[in-house]
């Protein structure tokens, strides 16, 4: 059974009550002249007693952290002990009635330890995890409120007391004393405490509790003994009213942070300030000088604590600047090369072509795509660092050098004092030895324009750039000044590219098919997919022309899609029409920007899926630029073959790398390059001169038999080179000789008619 949790309520309502009625007590005391004068000694110890019965209640009752239990045990200390010491005091006054009571000494010594009890547990209470800074602040500020709270009470209530005209014991001084310190350091203290296990304003109402000693000391001070009845009555009772209420608030303490007070500390200097004026305008005594030192103590501590407020500040402006600063440095300098970027160098540019000529070097890397494939882009980064500090170097103070892209980088030069053709040298030098610490050879292509002052920033970048295009045009590692007439071309390859996507996005394109035929049978076994641009009013595009632009352009990627799918589909739509065994093979092109697109190999099993085709009778047809292209091609050349999709290397013979590709490309055919076929008839066979046109054509037979391995002769032309062909071992070719490409329904007509012939 669980118990039910009790409400702190009730002994909110029976202290107050026993306040209530003790000074109602003192009201008719005093107006009617009522009763004896004893009952004056039973409202604070009856308070005090409920007090503790409250905390108590507290501890059995609310699960509290170890730090709020041991403050709320201590605070127990304190009520405990002011209701036996005050209780001790009421006995006495009963039993001496009606003689005025001698309290003995020992009462007196147990709110003495309460008083140290609720010392040590305010100096105590946590104060949160700060740093070594800010804690050195906090000090400050809770010295400067306690001084100033000290110099208030001690001002008001125990200097008074000290110097009053009737004497009081030495025992009634020390306990006001410690009362007094008691409720400063609460004071001072609570407004530091952003939050913990012990509630905030519970800590002030305690504090402040002890208040209620200063109130009477202050008005035993200036009004003698026979105030005594008023104080106890009414003043004494309302300390443990506040520590219930401080109790009320810990049972309801959900442990949310409070921000700190930090008008405290100007609000202890305005509390010196009033016992200040009114000791120099009035008798200076004793206390008075106390008075008057703790307002010069608190005084030069506020000092001290601007000055560490005013460091703080400067220490924040600066922090400030820097961040700014660096800021801006972010905002126009690339993150990695520590370069100038494009936003900046397009500013510095904007300035210098507003007062004379100035000059722009584009310099792009060759090839950089492939370091980052093969060795990976954390050398490629390491590549760009080495490159950017060499550009830096190379220009030195004769221009600004930028990143503007990639592997793109910029060069102005504002000064028509410098020397460009020198800038030129200097810039590649850069690229004539390793760069980075992997020693890694790198070229790079350069174009560079000049305008004069006035001329649109855009139309020189566009200069530059039109003269880097040509650049690489004419392969790696060239530079090239632009001229007028190189807008021509750039034009029109970029018109071609917008007439590319318009003719994507309207149809266009159609697919034609060149026949793969058996040389022993004369059998159309395969067909390889050709793509054709039918413009509307250009006519038919070579693939010669558009090729190349799609594939600058990036449109090569939709455009290899489409032909992708039209190949599965209409391979497919042949099967069901002309029955399994009609084909063998349905090869189209693959282009190097497919391979990096990261979506090719999803491609071609969505084709697959949608058409129905099974992905043996699919040949895609690579050549060997594209295959050495680095992990990312590599991996999704693997996944296809693991796929089941068979995979044709084209032009074989014409690179720098075929014999190694053999071993470690998953090919299954290999296609000979038309250049080994061209003439291999025209020498009589059997002579040196036609074993040598042979060579590499038997050589490809012999190695494409060792590795298990198809082989395709491509563009054949006449009869002879066929016959040539089938005595080396070549069972499978392509040319005009043996098909022209053909549109799907001549296709169509060749299959049926093969069909038929195979029937009779």
């Amino acid at each position: 059974m669980t118990l039910r949790r009790p409400s702190p309520r009730p002994y909110v309502l029976a202290t107050a009550g026993i306040a209530g009625l003790s000074v109602l007590w003192y009201l008719a005391y005093r107006v009617f002249g009522l009763g004896p004068s004893v009952p004056s000694y039973l409202g604070s110890p009856l308070a005090s007693a409920t007090g503790a019965v409250a905390i108590l209640a507290l501890l059995r009752w609310v699960p509290l952290e170890p730090a709020a239990r041991t403050f709320w045990r201590l605070i127990l200390v304190l009520e405990a002990t002011v209701a036996i010491g005050r209780g001790v005091q009421a006995g006495y006054a009963i039993a001496a009635y009606p003689e005025p009571p001698e309290t003995p000494g020992f009462a007196s010594a147990f709110t003495a330890v309460g008083l140290f009890a609720a010392i040590g547990a305010i100096c105590l209470v946590p104060l949160g995890r700060i740093s070594r800074a800010e804690r050195r602040k906090r000090l400050l500020d809770r010295l400067i409120a306690f001084y100033g709270c000290a110099t208030l009470l001690w001002f008001a209530a125990l200097g008074p007391l000290v110097n009053a005209d009737e004497a009081w014991p030495l025992r009634t001084k020390f306990m006001v004393g410690l009362a007094l310190l008691m409720s400063a350091l609460g004071i001072s203290r609570v407004a530091y405490v952003p939050g913990g296990p012990v509630d905030r304003a519970a800590v002030r109402l305690v504090a402040c509790s002890g208040l209620a000693t200063a109130a009477y000391a202050m008005l035993a001070a200036h009004s003698g003994h026979h105030v005594a009845d008023l104080g106890r009555a009414v003043l004494l009772p309302f300390g443990p009213l506040l520590i219930v209420l401080a109790v009320a608030r810990q049972w309801r303490y959900s442990g949310a942070q409070t921000k700190r007070e930090a008008w405290l500390p100007y609000l202890a200097v305005v509390a010196v300030d009033i016992p200040l004026v009114i000791t120099v305008f009035g008798p200076m005594g004793w206390p008075g000088r106390i008075v008057v030192l703790l307002a010069v103590l608190v005084t030069l501590l506020a000092s001290l604590r601007h000055l560490m407020a005013y460091r703080e500040n400067q220490r924040l402006i600066a922090a400030q600047l820097a961040a700014q600063e660096q800021l801006r440095w972010d905002a126009t300098h690339d993150a990695l090369t520590q370069l100038a970027n494009r936003g900046l160098f397009r500013d510095r540019l904007a300035l210098a072509l507003e007062t004379g000529p100035a000059t722009v070097m584009l310099v792009d890397l060759d090839d950089f795509k492939t370091v980052n494939d093969s060795l990976g882009h954390e050398i490629g980064d390491d590549l760009l660092v080495a490159v950017a500090d060499g550009l830096r170097a190379a220009v030195g103070p004769d221009g600004l050098v930028a990143r503007q892209a990639s592997d793109e980088f910029a060069v102005l030069i504002d000064d028509p004092a410098v020397d460009t053709e020198d800038v030129v040298s200097r810039i590649g030098a850069v690229f004539g030895g390793s760069l980075s610490e992997h020693r890694l050879l790198m070229h790079a292509s350069a174009g560079s324009a000049t305008a004069p002052a006035g001329t649109p920033l855009d139309h020189l970048m566009r200069d530059a750039d039109t003269a880097l295009y040509a650049a690489k045009q004419r392969g790696k590692a060239n530079w090239v000044r632009f001229s007028p007439e190189m807008q021509r071309p750039v034009v029109a390859d970029a018109q071609l590219g917008a007439e590319l996507r318009r003719g994507l996005e309207n149809g266009e394109f159609r697919v034609v098919y060149q026949p793969l035929v058996d040389l022993h049978l004369n059998r159309v076994i395969g067909v390889e997919a050709l793509v054709r641009w039918m413009h509307p009013t250009r006519g038919v595009i070579s693939p010669a022309d558009f090729i190349p632009a799609a594939e600058r352009t990036g449109l090569i990627v939709p455009l290899g899609r489409f032909v992708l799918r039209e190949t599965c589909r209409q391979a497919a739509a042949w099967l069901a029409e002309f029955g399994p065994e009609v084909l063998q093979k349905a090869g189209p092109n693959v282009s190097v920007r497919q391979l990096h697109d990261p979506d090719f190999v999803d491609d071609v099993r969505a084709a697959l899926a949608d058409s129905g085709l099974p992905g043996s009778l699919l040949v895609l047809e690579l050549t060997e630029s594209a295959v050495l292209r680095g992990q990312q091609v590599s991996r999704a050349l693997h996944e296809l073959h693991d796929m089941g999709v068979r995979l044709a290397l084209d032009d074989f013979g014409t690179g720098e790398s075929s014999l190694s590709l053999l071993r470690a490309f998953p090919a299954s055919i290999v296609k000979l390059d038309k250049s080994f076929v061209d003439g291999i008839e025209l020498d009589v066979d059997g002579t040196p001169e036609a074993a040598a046109r042979q060579a590499v054509a038997r050589a490809v037979i012999q190695m494409a038999g060792a590795l298990d391995l198809d082989t395709v002769a491509e563009g054949i032309e006449n009869e002879e080179q066929a016959e040539r062909l089938r005595r080396l071992g070549y069972s499978l070719g392509q040319g005009f000789h043996l098909a022209e490409p053909m549109s799907p329904d001549e296709v169509a007509v060749m299959l049926a008619g093969q069909r038929r012939a195979h029937a009779a």
